[in-house]
């Protein structure tokens, strides 16, 4: 009985190596994604989509955008994000087209070395015009979030959040995005003049999806964001 099972345990060793020793190995684990090695300054252009021909609904009599405000920064911190409460700086930008206290915010994040700087520009009337900035990104701060209001509007801006302008180990040459109109979730105001009407506790910033920006059933981009990489 005790050769018996001395041999099925003999067995059961030897099946166990052979398979063992025929198991595939797991994969390398793929190489960190290259990253320029040096820094880089970009032209940041925003140009308006948003006119009464392309958003009909309500079009409001003396519509502008407030300055644009932006950082340089890296993964641990953005401007603002889908899903995410407001700080009080996106907050006050996009009801009252304000800069501060946002820029508090953002030299904060450059204290904590998680920005590289702050940018900014003065608002824009003319929608033949263009608001224009400079930035400067290096490899440990690749990502660019930008913002201005929608004016007149309760609290909705537009802008893009933690734009990557580092590609295959080097910094792309010029990226065009289209943004859409954002609720910001600090004031329920449906209408582009509606009174101040806080909201409390903040509800998730969102993109705004009324009739104001959504036409046909489609969203209407309200302005073009460009950065160019100067040589």
């Amino acid at each position: 009985m005790r050769a018996l099972r001395s041999l099925h345990l003999f067995v059961i060793a030897v099946v166990a190596g052979a398979c063992g020793k025929g198991a595939p190995k797991p994969p390398a684990a793929p190489p960190p994604p290259a990253v320029p090695t040096a820094p880089a300054e970009y032209t940041v252009i925003i140009k308006s989509t948003w006119t009464k021909a392309t958003h009909p609904f309500e079009y409001p009599s003396g519509a502008h955008f407030s300055g644009m405000i932006g950082a340089s920064h890296n993964a641990k911190y953005s401007i603002f994000g889908v899903g995410r409460r407001p700080t009080p700086g996106l907050e006050r930008l996009s009801e009252e087209g304000k800069h501060s206290p946002l820029d508090t915010e953002i030299r904060a994040a450059i204290d904590q070395g998680h920005a590289l700087m702050l940018f900014e520009s003065g608002g824009l009337k003319n929608w033949r015009d263009s608001m224009v900035a400079t930035v400067r990104v290096d490899p440990a701060h690749p990502l660019v979030s930008v913002v201005n209001m929608v004016a007149p509007s309760p609290d909705w801006f537009t802008g893009v959040a933690s734009v990557n302008l580092a590609d295959g180990g080097t910094w792309v040459a010029r990226r065009t995005l289209t943004a859409p109109a954002y609720d910001s979730g600090g004031d329920d105001g449906k209408t582009y003049k509606a009174p101040d009407k806080d909201t409390n506790p903040k509800k998730a910033t969102s993109r705004a999806a009324g009739r104001h920006f959504v036409v046909g059933g489609r969203v209407k981009p309200v302005a073009t964001i460009t950065f160019v990489r100067k040589s």
